[in-house]
């Protein structure tokens, strides 16, 4: 049966290490690893509009020496209502594996079950695992190893960063917390799987309501849109709910000393995130969306049987 990646906890704290291994040696090698070598085919999808994760998926596929098969979906026979079950047998009798920007987790959840080769979640409305993949991988190269850090997610607490920030940093052993305003905090379902696994590598998870109190003595900051795709009609009601939760330079001041700011972009200056802030010295938000790159990578070729 095939791995797939479909939520951040798919991987066990020792694979996720083993991933984020690969991905600092394909770092530092961009061209020295061929496990795509034929070429072999990945199909990528979209369901959604993309940079960060279109660009990064094309590149890091032709590095790995396949050939990406980038499909928007609206111009595919899913916009009209085939069975995804139906695309994903399709789809795995011809490529190596498929990458997939979509909506609900059920629909990569049908894809996955379908396919027959690995199926990676590129985005969906309830995690984004690559990105919480490149985000380790960001930190690690600043801090070192990652059990003990604390990272703070301020924002939209039910967001898909939210929910993979729980999961894959309670994976990698830090603690976690989240901040957000009642009506906007994380799964309950979610927070309790992210604390059963801080459990067992010494990490932990918060929830918490306070800005202020979350920031506190924080390794890391993190922040994302208040707006996610679908939403644009709560835009008004979710600005001035979540106001209080901006990451901005008084929030960054209560954090320790030399303090990372992340951000998965697109960003909105002003709002969740000050200018000052994101342009500023903590901010490392390039190497972030670098990182997307080499994280996917690692994924890909471990998912792939081409494993440390």
């Amino acid at each position: 049966m095939p791995r797939h990646f479909l939520r951040d906890d798919d991987l066990s704290p020792a694979e996720q290490a083993e991933v984020l291994d690969l991905a600092d040696a394909m770092k530092k090698d961009r061209l020295g690893y061929r496990p795509l070598a034929g070429p072999r085919t990945v199909a990528v999808l979209f369901d959604k509009p993309s940079t960060r994760t279109r660009i990064s998926f094309s590149v890091g596929i032709a590095e790995l020496g396949g050939m990406p098969l980038v499909i928007d979906a609206q111009t595919s026979q899913l916009s009209r209502g085939e069975p995804v079950a139906d695309t994903a047998r399709v789809l795995g009798r011809q490529v190596a594996a498929i990458a997939w920007r979509t909506f609900g987790q059920d629909r990569i959840e049908q894809m996955a079950a379908a396919a027959g080769v690995p199926v990676v979640n590129a985005l969906t409305d309830s995690f984004h695992p690559c990105q919480v993949l490149a985000d380790l991988q960001t930190i690690r190269a600043v801090h070192g190893p990652l059990p003990g850090l604390t990272l703070t997610f301020l924002g939209d607490g039910s967001s898909n960063m939210a929910h993979s920030y729980l999961l894959g940093g309670a994976t990698a052993g830090l603690a976690v917390r989240i901040a957000a305003p009642p009506g906007y905090q994380p799964d309950a379902g979610i927070v309790a799987d992210a604390a059963a696994i801080a459990a067992r590598t010494g990490g932990s998870v918060a929830v918490l309501d306070d800005a202020r109190a979350a920031t506190a003595g924080a390794d890391v900051l993190a922040t994302d849109v208040w707006t996610s795709m679908g939403q644009e009609d709560q835009r008004a009601e979710r600005v001035s709910a979540l106001a209080p939760f901006g990451l901005d330079e008084e929030k960054l001041m209560l954090a320790k000393a030399g303090c990372l700011v992340l951000h998965c972009l697109p960003a909105h200056r002003g709002e969740e995130i000050s200018a000052g802030v994101i342009d500023g010295p903590h901010a490392v938000v390039w190497d972030q969306a670098e990182n997307r790159l080499h994280a996917q990578k690692a994924l890909l070729a471990w998912l792939l049987g081409d494993r440390p």
